[in-house]
């Protein structure tokens, strides 16, 4: 285990120099929203948006695939998620994911996560029918994630990610790949004391490629197919470091305060916050408050996020004998120019 940490701990930093370089030279304002593959600043699932994804050091199970993938570590069997999100009510874009964790050996665990995104029937539009009625085309954005995470020791635990991205129209597509990598540690006389750090969504460049870029003029009389070339772009890298403390009042009772702060190479830098109730982990409700420049500017924020979020988690027993659970999880995050997002999820614990 030492062996495998030597080897994910330098990885993990020298991603993390590598992300802070770029942000210093990329990071700034001039180049806002420059980057793409936006989707995946998406948290699609439910209990951990709850609380404005500010639990990255405490973060369990397969959610953990989104904020710091070493939690996935703390998987005791097989763990199996179904969510769907309303997101930015009234945009008509829904998100559904799908997640699978299985223990491996004593100290691995394997995980795979599948992100789809769905915008509705977009009318085409073109330059002799600007107003459309020819016809309607769906894109189709989607992620596919494959982790591998590993408990080092009773305080460390470590993993990595690997995803694949695809963006795609009828005539255009995209394709690249993710790398994450995060480590938890775990401290304090009843373990409730957490730290985190990740690295997310560092990778090459994307570009698009496909008939939708290329059109057809006339050149001497004659009609000739001109293809044009994407410019590259770039992923939204970022950093995750967070903590938490887990304040248990009894056997039955636990309240938990964690923090986050977002280093984003493309938008603005985040802090978060969250704290969530729990009793006798069976039902939890959560909520958080995550910042960032001029949220609260109507104005001049960079947002459409208020910041506010919420939620609560339904979790009970298959039986009074058995340790597989059936959960029940939904979040709401607010907005200020739609209806907010709203995200459910069924959870199964084997």
């Amino acid at each position: 285990m030492k062996r495998s940490l030597k080897i994910l701990a330098p990885v993990l930093i020298s991603l993390f120099f590598t992300v802070n370089n770029n942000k210093v030279m990329a990071g700034n304002k001039d180049r806002a929203g420059q980057a793409g593959a936006s989707e995946l600043l998406i948290n699609p699932w439910a209990r951990s948006t709850g609380w404005g994804s500010s639990n990255s050091a405490c973060v369990r199970g397969l959610e953990s695939m989104y904020s710091n993938i070493a939690g996935t570590a703390f998987t005791n069997g097989t763990e199996v998620i179904f969510a769907h999100s309303i997101w930015l009510q009234g945009s008509g874009i829904s998100i559904n994911s799908f997640g699978l964790t299985q223990k491996v050996g004593e100290a691995g665990v394997l995980g795979l996560g599948i992100v789809s995104f769905g915008f509705g029937d977009i009318d085409i539009t073109t330059v002799d029918h600007p107003e459309g009625g020819i016809g309607t085309y769906s894109p189709s954005f989607m992620n596919i994630g494959i982790s591998y995470a590993k408990i080092f020791s009773n305080s460390i635990y470590g993993g990595i990610n690997i995803r694949v991205i695809s963006e795609s129209t009828p005539d255009i597509t995209g394709q690249g790949v993710a790398f994450d990598a995060g480590i938890q540690y775990v401290t304090g006389e009843k373990e409730n004391i957490k730290f985190g750090i990740s690295l997310k969504n560092v990778g090459p460049r994307m570009s698009y490629t496909g008939d939708g870029l290329s059109f057809r003029t006339a050149v001497n009389s004659s009609t000739m197919t001109v293809e044009q070339r994407s410019a590259d772009f770039e992923l939204p890298s970022l950093v995750n470091i967070g903590g938490a403390y887990d304040y248990l009042i009894n056997k039955n009772h636990r309240v938990t305060f964690a923090g986050n702060f977002t280093s984003n190479s493309f938008t603005n830098d985040q802090y978060s916050g969250g704290i969530e109730y729990a009793f006798m982990n069976r039902f939890m409700v959560r909520g958080g408050y995550t910042y960032e420049s001029d949220i609260t500017d109507d104005v001049t924020s960079l947002t459409t996020f208020k910041g506010l979020s919420a939620g609560f988690t339904v979790e009970v027993p298959f039986s009074k004998e058995s340790k597989s659970t059936f959960g029940l999880d939904y979040s709401f995050i607010s907005t200020r120019n739609f209806g907010g997002c709203h995200n459910i999820g069924v959870r199964i614990n084997l």
